[in-house]
């Protein structure tokens, strides 16, 4: 029987395009304005990828990042998974895209789609094959290029979005540290509320007329909006009991960075202070699945986040999907050891 191991991020790694969209600039591409915008979301501008530049140059980018602070490289990884809902391509997946670029050979390699769940679902799949043992480093990313599928003609989606790459390193860690639970979960009767209907099976790319809603992300505002805030809190008090923790426990909380209402919201309730709440929503936008880990790696670079912090993670995406997890921060990055 294989060992099991505790497991947690040694690094992280980000990448943002260079391009910023700013309110002002979406003043004059819809009819919106940058009061209306910071009322209702709390952001202010956005990042937006090349016209050329695929998810895959992205993921490897933030991938090398928290590559080099962990003291690895490519040929170390035993698994790469890619969450994304904008890949290069259908098929193959962008994971291998990157397994390529990073020279990563022996690490088998997989795309994950739960929207903005996603890089907490790779995590805890992740985390699975390295707990048993089965594996020791893996490499999660989470990686948008929703500018790609966003109708810049539709004020109500269009200010909401941004480009991006998060990437997490996970090994083993002492124990008593690292992921000390998850929770997952999906609610499918909200699949029409938060959808990109166009490419697949159901409109096949031969079927795809040009200027097409089904083209574009869809959302359906307020039935997102009330889903998010009733899972952001189930799902924290569900890792939170998990790990035999209480709220008073949370050093830091690292939300999905959708609506500053819905994080406001969370962070009432859990009685956090806001310098206990990780936001960047206001200078990102949404980036789904690239999220939290760019806002993770952010507040490590800035030594917010330290050694033995406890921290919660939660997310909430298409799907309906929601994914969170309780951990005990634990850092091997160069320089930390």
């Amino acid at each position: 029987m294989l060992k099991e191991h505790s497991v947690g991020i040694l690094a992280t790694g980000r990448y943002l395009p260079e391009r910023v969209l700013t309110n002002a600039d979406l003043e004059k591409m819809v009819d919106t304005s940058d009061e209306w915008i910071v009322t209702r979301t709390g952001i202010k501008e956005r990042r937006i990828a090349r016209d050329d530049q695929p998810s895959s140059e992205m993921a490897v980018a933030a991938a090398r990042n928290a590559l080099e602070k962990a003291g690895l490289t490519g040929e170390d990884l035993d698994l790469i998974i890619i969450a994304t809902v904008t890949p290069d391509m259908f098929f193959p997946s962008t994971a291998c895209i990157v397994q390529e670029q990073l020279g990563a050979k022996k690490a088998a390699a997989f795309d994950l789609s739960a929207a903005c769940s996603g890089f907490l679902y790779g995590a805890s799949v992740a985390t699975q094959f390295i707990k048993s043992g089965v594996y020791r480093y893996a490499l999660v990313v989470g990686v948008e290029n929703l500018s790609k599928i966003t109708n810049y003609e539709d004020r109500s989606t269009c200010v909401l979005f941004g480009d991006g790459a998060g990437a997490a390193i996970l090994g083993p860690v002492e124990d008593g540290k690292g992921f000390l639970s998850f929770d997952l979960g999906a609610d499918g009767t909200g699949a029409e509320s938060l959808k990109l209907g166009a490419g697949g099976s159901r409109i096949p790319p031969s079927k795809i007329q040009p200027g097409s809603p089904d083209n574009y992300l869809y959302m359906s505002g307020n039935e997102v909006f009330k889903f998010a805030v009733r899972v952001m809190n189930t799902a924290t008090d569900t890792v939170l009991d998990r790990a035999g923790l209480t709220k008073d426990d949370i050093d830091f909380l690292v939300p999905h960075q959708a609506n500053f209402r819905i994080i406001d919201s969370a962070m009432r309730r859990l009685g956090l202070s806001e310098d206990k709440v990780v936001v960047n929503l206001d200078r990102y936008g949404n980036m789904s699945s690239a999220s939290i880990p760019v806002a993770l790696d952010e507040a490590v670079s800035e030594g917010r986040i330290k050694e033995g912090d406890t921290l919660v993670l939660v997310g909430f995406g298409g799907g309906l999907t929601w994914a969170a997890s309780a951990m005990k921060w634990s850092s091997v990055e160069k320089g930390q050891e």
